[in-house]
């Protein structure tokens, strides 16, 4: 016979249990089902700690299986590491367990386009940016009676490329044949005051190729009065190469001079150098795993999609952002809206927040995404986690670690790392700071570049709202109203610098400066431009 526990849960019991079963049986169960709710929400919890745990551990068994491969195939002529990841915390290098480790893997959006319920809604947004064309440019025929399919915006931001592009070739010749030669010379054996004249003319050469890297685009820019696409290109590839160079550099040099004296050390292969100047990572290794082939239609595929982004990101400004600051010098310049009390810069930021995100997004999946990955296929680059699920964070500080995988660990290996190694070991905290200060500059440095005049919003953005956001709000917050959170702080964070920028850049227009003086260069206009 079945126990009688389990002929009541079958609903079986006996018709007499049944019918004398006491009212406030039904208020005992009630709660012993909300208690089976949160006993099952606490056993989610602790699955996902358990998991989490078990990750951490098997990451740090497969780095360490990864350390003792490498270990098995040393470089020709290179000495043999003969001391484990844990050991070296405290010696001249990071520990190699930290550093960055190549595989091959996709990136995480070709990965969710397997998936049919992700890729509609890929789809799905695809048909919202068609439907809005599509409603603006009929309301263009209703209003003006013909088509309004106006380029000038994309033709002015371009204007210049050709000029652009040439100068874009002497930086690139500095910096595929300055490093590597510098690092030859030090490669050569050390015998006699010979290495050291090679030194000095290594640490020149090396001058003259951060000097000439840094002033050949800006001389250019001012000098012919680039537009902002333009620029782009320029201080984009110019943060890239100084990158490239001092990775180069920090990877391949300390081995060299670590090597006995009167003995030289084999220097990478030029072809290895070569590769690494145009494959999609900022950090040197002699080989990166490759795939077996390309896909070129892959390649025309992500390439197709950038050039769409450009388009609608033009389309964007030109419909949403120009018409309201070119147009409305009131909104820009008064001190207050007309028959409001409310200040023209709330009512122009409240306006922004959508072409604000919407450019974000833009510039996210055109570049990381399809720019890099298009780079990656035709040199079959192999590692494609060019950014992680960022769009999930519930803190800043992860946020700032997904968004952009490929500087963070640029900034984690040389900013971080190399400044716990200066500080044996301690201040955390001043080596985040200075990850942060590093970071801020750089953007503010690019937003002044391409728009051609100071004004530091993403300065104050970055190091002062994002800095305090980062401590803040930590990893340890992972419900998803701080993912909220998050996104809201993103939404008025691009909104303002959407408004901000634009408002400066009409007002530098429409107020020039009778005289050109420092303090008129580094003042923002819009705070004393009326019309």
């Amino acid at each position: 016979m079945e126990p009688k526990a389990t002929r009541l849960r079958r609903g079986e019991g006996p018709r007499g249990e049944q019918e004398d079963r006491p009212s406030g049986e039904g208020s005992t169960e009630k709660d012993r089902g909300l208690d089976l709710v949160q006993w099952t929400r606490h056993m989610e919890v602790v699955k996902t700690q358990l998991l989490e745990h078990a990750q951490g551990q098997l990451t740090e068994l497969l780095d360490r299986a990864m350390w003792e491969a490498v270990r098995s195939y040393p470089p020709q002529g290179g000495p043999l590491p003969s001391t484990p990841p844990d050991s070296l915390s405290k010696g001249r290098e990071p520990s190699p367990g930290k550093r960055k480790i190549f595989i091959i893997r996709k990136s995480l959006l070709d990965e969710l386009m397997e998936v049919q319920h992700f890729r509609t809604i890929y789809h799905m947004f695809i048909a919202g940016l068609c439907v809005f064309i599509i409603s603006t440019l009929a309301i263009d025929l209703i209003d003006e009676g013909r088509l309004m399919l106006e380029f000038d915006l994309l033709i002015f931001s371009f204007g210049q490329l050709p000029l652009a592009l040439m100068t874009w070739v002497p930086m690139f010749l500095s910096t595929l044949l300055v490093p590597y030669q510098v690092l030859r010379l030090g490669a050569r054996p050390r015998a006699g005051g010979a290495w050291v004249l090679r030194a000095g003319l290594g640490c020149v050469l090396l001058v003259a190729h951060t000097v000439g890297l840094c002033a050949l685009p800006v001389l250019v820019a001012l000098k012919y009065q680039l537009p902002p696409a333009s620029r782009c290109i320029l201080v984009f590839e110019q943060v890239r190469l100084l990158m490239k160079s001092y990775s180069f550099l920090r990877e391949a040099l300390p081995g060299t001079l670590c090597a006995r004296v009167g003995e030289g050390m084999q220097a990478p292969s030029f072809s290895s150098y070569l590769y690494f100047l145009f494959c999609p990572t900022l950090i040197y290794r002699k080989t990166y795993p490759r795939t077996p082939n390309v896909r070129w239609n892959y390649v025309a595929k992500n390439f197709a999609q950038a050039l769409g982004c450009v388009l609608y990101a033009c389309f964007i400004l030109s419909r949403l952002c120009v018409p309201v600051f070119a147009n409305m010098s009131w909104e820009l310049f008064s001190t207050r809206v007309p028959g409001t009390r409310a200040p023209w810069c709330l009512s122009i930021m409240a306006r922004h927040p959508l072409p604000g995100i919407f450019m974000l997004l833009l510039i996210f999946f055109a570049f990381l995404h399809c720019w890099l990955n298009a780079f990656a296929e035709m040199l079959r680059f192999g590692d494609r986690m060019f950014y992680r699920d960022w769009w999930n964070s519930t803190s800043f500080s992860n946020y700032y670690r997904t968004w952009n995988v490929v500087v963070h660990d640029w900034l984690y290996s040389y900013v971080y790392q190399d400044g716990l190694w200066l500080l044996g070991g301690r201040a955390r905290g001043a080596a985040m700071l200075a990850v942060f200060l590093v970071s801020a500059v750089v953007h503010e440095y690019i937003f002044c570049f391409v728009l051609g005049f100071f004004y530091p919003v993403m300065l104050i953005l970055f190091l002062v709202i994002g800095g305090l956001m980062n401590f803040m709000m930590h990893d340890r917050h992972t419900g998803p109203a701080w993912n909220v959170l998050m996104w809201t702080m993103l939404f008025l964070g691009q909104g303002i610098q959407v408004s901000l920028y634009c408002q400066e850049w009409y007002a530098r227009r429409h107020c020039p400066l009778p005289q050109t003086t420092f303090w008129g260069l580094v003042t923002p206009r819009s705070w004393s431009c009326h019309t």
